[in-house]
């Protein structure tokens, strides 16, 4: 990654154009090739960027884009010309390098999000009590003709349990558990199954639709299976 700041002007060209008049800013150049230019402001999002794949070649003097003022010309010691495969433009004419460092940032592992279904699957498969007093986990990801159950527990009584997982319950997730307990239901051998809609936050209108379906509801605290219980111990 190359990090340069500098003062510039930037002219964008393509299905639209667009003008940035000359000031101090940062540019950001990644290994994927992507290029964006950012200000001391707006948060995270750049005024003006190019996505890949692109190509950027440095050029001696400003190429003629429309909003390139000529009594800059003598100001400017370089130009960049980003170009991508749509024929897109963005032109970083520079007059002055303040500040230019390179980096290697090696691979990224990528983002690792705590509090997504499957973290709360699996706590809820260690956890089958959640749903009621004597409930046993029988298999995770307990497979069907069009998809697997995410738990599939079993109570005192013997009877099957098909519990579908989500982070945010809503309609959709409500017809998916359904279509999974018609086909359960229809196997001589698990019938009769239950159904139960597990989430976080379930939306008033899943609610509905499963109790029309006879389908129970239980909101899940994600932190209480974790054992934070503490309010003090929580981010948000």
């Amino acid at each position: 990654m190359r990090v340069v700041i500098a003062r510039c002007q930037v002219d964008y060209g393509g299905r639209l154009t667009a003008h940035l008049p000359m000031a101090k800013r940062l540019i950001i150049i990644k290994s994927d090739g992507s290029v964006a230019v950012h200000s001391d402001d707006r948060a995270y999002k750049p005024l003006n960027w190019m996505s890949p794949p692109c190509t950027l070649t440095v050029l001696d003097a400003p190429q003629d884009l429309a909003a390139t003022t000529a009594d800059l010309d003598a100001e400017i010691d370089q130009v960049w010309m980003v170009k991508a495969r749509s024929g897109d433009i963005l032109q970083i004419a520079i007059a002055e390098i303040i500040d230019d460092h390179e980096y290697d940032l090696g691979i990224d592992p990528g983002l690792q999000k705590d509090g997504v279904e499957a973290h709360l699957q699996a706590l809820l498969a260690e956890n089958p009590q959640t749903f009621g007093k004597g409930y046993r986990l029988v298999r995770r990801e307990f497979p069907t003709a069009i998809g697997p159950v995410d738990l599939l527990l079993r109570s005192d009584d013997g009877g099957y349990v098909a519990v579908e997982v989500k982070r945010r319950g809503e309609i959709d997730g409500v017809e998916q558990l359904t279509r999974y307990l018609e086909l359960m239901n229809a196997d001589p051998l698990l019938a009769p199954v239950r159904g139960v809609f597990a989430a976080q936050l379930i939306k008033p209108q899943a609610k509905v639709l499963a109790s029309t379906r006879h389908i129970d509801c239980v909101t899940v605290d994600y932190d209480a299976l974790r054992g934070i219980d503490n309010a003090e111990e929580r981010l948000f």
